[in-house]
């Protein structure tokens, strides 16, 4: 296992809350990473001032202003040359060439696959959680492929819906265990414990 720590590119869309968490997680020693380069696809988004609040470097490359190609070589180059590819509340759907086929990987806040797919995000997904009335929620971490919330099972990590619970306790709790468990996937990472295979995510064992 180098020593080197782990390059890597986060693709975000809105206020940068995972951003945020997985800085502290490297900056407190937890996560062997580097952030090389974050990616946002909203200018107005609060997560491009978190970024630089954060020192990182950060790029706009927004799905209006381009066609669908441009859009995908776009963020293709920006984010070339990393190790792993993070997307963190990431709503555009990115067709990565094959290259990085087994290097893009996302969280949901679901337990996929329920609840996912495009227009599935944020509150919205928590919303239909509580209409579908699941006695328990969680978050999904997966590797992406060029569909919305596909691919494989990474890791999950579940919440008990309580009675009671509205969009905002829900998703609070949610959070927490994403902030948990996507430093654990990619500690997986690190560690050269994960891969793809036939289809399959394969985790070797510590």
């Amino acid at each position: 296992m180098s020593d080197a720590p782990l390059q890597l590119a986060i693709l975000i869309s809105g206020g940068g809350r995972t951003l945020q968490n997985l800085a502290e997680e490297i900056q407190a020693g937890r996560l062997a990473a580097r952030i090389a380069k974050v990616v946002c696809s909203r200018g107005t988004a609060h997560g491009v001032s978190r970024a630089a609040e954060l020192g990182l470097p950060c790029d706009v490359i927004e799905r209006t202003s381009c066609t669908p190609d441009q859009f995908d070589q776009r963020i293709a180059a920006a984010v070339g040359g990393v190790d792993l590819v993070c997307m963190a509340g990431f709503l555009s759907l990115w067709r990565f060439p094959d290259p990085f086929h087994g290097r893009v990987i996302n969280i949901h806040p679901a337990l996929l696959p329920d609840f996912g797919g495009k227009g599935m995000y944020g509150d919205r997904v928590h919303a239909a959680v509580l209409a579908a009335k699941r006695r328990e929620s969680g978050c999904t971490v997966h590797f992406c492929d060029n569909q919305y919330d596909h691919g494989p099972v990474i890791l999950q990590r579940r919440v008990p819906v309580n009675e009671g619970d509205t969009i905002e306790s829900l998703a609070a709790r949610v959070f927490a265990a994403e902030c948990a468990a996507y430093p654990e996937a990619i500690r997986l990472f690190i560690e050269k414990r994960i891969r793809l295979e036939s289809g399959r995510t394969i985790i070797a064992p510590p």
